[in-house]
């Protein structure tokens, strides 16, 4: 179930939110928090009973783990049911997100012939395998209480952070859900909380969705796109990705304030960034803090000299690819991130010299660039589209660019509105107009969170809060995907 759905819109979401504070209405504590565990499960069984099945388990194994780790005191033994963990979660990691981009290697080196499984990957898996993976950690540290199976459950299943994030450890979220202020309705939070899914469903539906078509009919032939053309594609996608994680986010963090909980932050401006440093300071900021806290420190972080602190730093990044998807663009978008922040770290009195503002649009063009390799199917698609910054052309937009544009409701809008004649004229202005307007909101806007905080809920808040929504609602003619569901 997608939260841009007419069904979680109309059905799930309030049956979800009235049962919830119904249940605690009448003191029932257990049931309440049941019916939410239940309600979760509801939510991300939507489209797979085996996906569902696959979730339960991991809660039951996790949960079991735990509990089998406090059996004996003795640390040998608490070593072991650590590594227990660690080898389930990473190998159900394994077999399903990695098992044949590791056959397609073996058989590219060895020259074997080994079948593929071509399996599905599991909404989700890569974030809820995380959080458990830190609770057993954290366990193992004696970091953490023991939580009896219905917090432990509704803490891993809690939808709004379920199928992408943020990625949230258990003291962020169990207290909340335990504490007695946040069982009845507060008017409050039920603004909040709309203000940011209308925020979010407006990013994700009238900014995302539209420029996928773009991007799509860019991606379809990279051959024939000219300097002018790519740069236009590479900008579209940098955008949509923007706007499809900042969206979810929002949305999410939208939801978790109707239950009266407030989410990590995981989503900051990040092409405010000055920096690729920076940068991976504000994007998917929840990702960032587990590779640092499981993986950076652990490694010994900064406390081993500089030489260790840059392997460190690249071994993070190294893994930050890898965990997005298994393909070798991924891997290769990921040192190249880490390079760049490498690159921050040694020239960084230089660096600061510069006005912000070039640097902040150099940030921009760096991430564009390497989001390239990202979307694109293979390395060869990938170098492919970098080679054609360079390409000669004729200066104008690659057609199938302007036919996806004009087919945006948006742009039929202001063909309605007089403006054919100029768009038929110029075909490229509007679109580069488009993506001016949007490169300038994720540099200049405040982002929802500072909107969220404002205490001001007036009628002006109100109008954009029901507009955006009904304008989004009534866009929704396709179901589409959250880009992020596919890491």
């Amino acid at each position: 179930m997608l939260f841009n759905s007419y069904i979680f819109v109309f059905l799930f979401l309030p049956f979800a939110v009235i049962g919830y504070y119904g249940l605690h209405h009448f003191g029932w504590k257990r049931a309440a928090l049941g019916y939410l565990i239940m309600m979760s499960m509801v939510f991300y069984g939507y489209n797979s009973m085996a996906y569902l099945a696959m979730l339960v388990i991991s809660i039951l194994v996790n949960f079991f783990l735990v509990r089998l780790m406090d059996m004996k005191s003795g640390q040998g033994w608490r070593r072991v049911v650590l590594l227990l963990g660690l080898a389930y979660n990473l190998g159900i990691l394994f077999y399903f997100k990695y098992y044949d981009f590791f056959i397609e290697n073996v058989n590219t080196v060895f020259r074997t012939d080994y079948s593929f499984l071509r399996l599905a990957l599991p909404l989700g898996i890569s974030f809820y395998t995380f959080q458990q993976i830190s609770y057993v950690i954290d366990s193992y540290k004696g970091d953490c209480e023991r939580y009896d199976f219905l917090a432990y459950a509704a803490y891993v299943s809690f939808f709004p952070q379920l199928i992408a994030g943020p990625i949230v450890y258990h003291d962020e979220l169990i207290p909340q859900l335990r504490a007695e202020k946040n069982h009845h309705l507060q008017y409050e939070n039920l603004s909040r909380g709309l203000y940011a899914f209308s925020l979010g469903m407006a990013k994700k539906v009238l900014a995302a969705d539209s420029l996928s078509k773009i991007v799509t009919a860019g991606y379809a032939d990279v051959g024939a796109l000219n300097n002018i053309s790519t740069m236009f594609v590479m900008v579209c996608y940098s955008l949509q990705i923007y706007f499809d994680f900042s969206g979810y986010c929002d949305m999410a963090y939208g939801i978790g304030y109707l239950f009266n909980v407030t989410l990590p932050i995981n989503f900051n401006s990040p092409y405010k960034a000055a920096s690729i440093r920076e940068f991976w300071e504000r994007w998917h900021m929840t990702l960032t803090r587990f590779f640092t806290k499981y993986i950076y420190i652990p490694l010994g972080g900064s406390r081993k000299g500089t030489a260790r602190t840059y392997i460190n730093v690249m071994v993070v990044f190294l893994v930050s690819g890898i965990w997005h998807g298994a393909n070798w663009t991924f891997i290769l978008w990921g040192a190249v991130n880490g390079l760049g922040n490498l690159f921050d770290r040694v020239f960084d009195r230089i660096l600061r010299r510069i006005p912000r503002l070039i640097r902040v649009l150099s940030t921009f063009c760096f991430c564009s660039i390497a989001w390239s390799m990202f979307r694109a199917e293979s390395l060869e698609q990938g170098f492919l589209m970098i080679k054609n910054l360079g390409a000669a052309g004729d200066g104008r937009m690659y057609e199938p660019l302007i036919e996806a544009f004009d087919k945006l409701l948006e742009v039929k809008l202001l063909g309605w509105m007089g403006l054919g004649p100029l768009m038929q004229a110029c075909p490229w202005l509007i679109p580069a107009v488009f993506a001016a307007l949007l490169v300038c909101a994720c540099l200049w806007m405040r982002n929802t969170q500072e909107k969220v905080a404002d205490d001001r809920y007036g009628l002006w808040r109100i109008v954009v809060t029901v507009g955006l929504l009904i304008w989004s609602i009534l866009s929704l003619s396709e179901v589409s995907e959250f880009l992020y569901f596919n890491f």
